[in-house]
């Protein structure tokens, strides 16, 4: 009915004509006529113009802190609101504002004047800090890699209250982990790149399950799958990105994939994926630590739709990241990164 309405005010309009039945009544008005029916006119063509732009759906637009080559904070228009010095691998903004951060060789909890709160420095029988995580008890997990390759939980005063052993399965201290988290079940979830699984560790040291990434369906081990992060989320399901095999993977509590995006899926993007997160919405970003240039960060749809990207220069290199805000709203809970 609208349509028809629109087209028959733009046929008077053009024509300069108005009903027969009414000419005699109102030809002394006429011009006024004419002056109401192009306000009709423009009132159709605006509210038309509306409807088109109705359904279209709305940039998306991010914040985040990113680690790599750069520490920073950036915001959704694209600026840097936040910069600290050197390169960093782990670390997420704390509740109070801070940042905690994951250095090789040290980890620091940081205000935005960039004071330093907290600190843990590497033990002298280790090579690399791999990741750290604020806990819901107050302590930091550090991972640390070499010799003695472990988890630590330290307190407020920087002393270690809480020391896991790894079983890595390679003496390469590089290769032997990343991003192990502590689990809601008091548990812990480390990735073990060479080993091409993830292990579920219980506080004493024992292994609980093994999720293996070696799978025949993704190019076995010469694929490199290697998993670099791993997420457990809150329906049991694991996420994982796979290193050099440029995928990221959903695993049931079995193990088995349930859903997985490829280089292929996304126009070959997809360089080294290390850092991964699964934002509440289902969506998934996935970071590229070899993308020096370019497309460094990408948000797939559960279908594999891309729906927004990064280019920005100081996240070149991320090793990972956290999103902060969507379109100026805060990402709820504790990131699942």
């Amino acid at each position: 009915m609208l349509q028809k309405q629109f087209r028959f005010a733009l046929m008077l309009s053009a024509s300069g004509q108005i009903p027969s039945t009414t000419r005699k009544k109102v030809a002394a008005p006429r011009l006024r006529y004419g002056l109401g029916l192009a306000a009709v006119v423009a009132a159709c063509l605006i509210g038309c113009l509306s409807c088109l732009h109705a359904d279209e759906p709305t940039a998306v637009r991010h914040s985040y802190l990113v680690m790599g080559g750069k520490t920073a904070i950036i915001n959704e228009e694209g600026t840097v609101d936040w910069e600290y010095t050197d390169g960093s691998r782990d670390g997420f903004v704390l509740p109070n504002g801070n940042v905690l951060l994951a250095f090789s060789d040290r980890v620091e909890e940081v205000t935005r004047h960039k004071t330093i709160v907290f600190s843990y420095t590497r033990s002298a029988e280790n090579r690399e800090i791999g990741t750290t995580q604020r806990l819901y008890n107050g302590n930091t997990l550090v991972t640390e890699l070499g010799n003695r390759p472990r988890l630590l939980e330290v307190n407020n005063k920087g002393d270690i209250v809480v020391d896991v052993p790894l079983q890595p399965e390679t003496d390469n201290a590089h290769m032997q982990t990343r991003m192990a988290r502590q689990l809601r079940n008091g548990n812990y979830l480390v990735p073990h790149l060479l080993a091409f699984a993830m292990k579920e560790y219980s506080p004493d040291g024992t292994i609980i399950r093994t999720m293996k990434t070696d799978f025949d369906e993704l190019g076995g081990r010469a694929a490199e799958n290697w998993p670099f992060t791993a997420i457990r989320l809150d329906n049991g399901n694991t996420v994982a990105s796979l290193t050099h095999g440029n995928k990221v993977i959903e695993l049931d509590p079995s193990g088995g994939i349930v859903w997985k995006v490829t280089n292929e899926d996304v126009n070959g993007i997809f360089k080294d994926p290390c850092g991964s997160q699964r934002l509440a919405n289902g969506n998934t970003v996935i970071g590229s630590h070899a993308a020096n240039t370019g497309i460094s960060m990408v948000e797939v749809t559960r279908d594999k739709k891309i729906i927004w990207t990064s280019a920005h220069p100081l996240a070149a290199g991320v090793h990972h990241f956290q999103i902060l805000t969507t379109n100026g709203k805060q990402e709820p809970g504790m990131p699942l990164k």
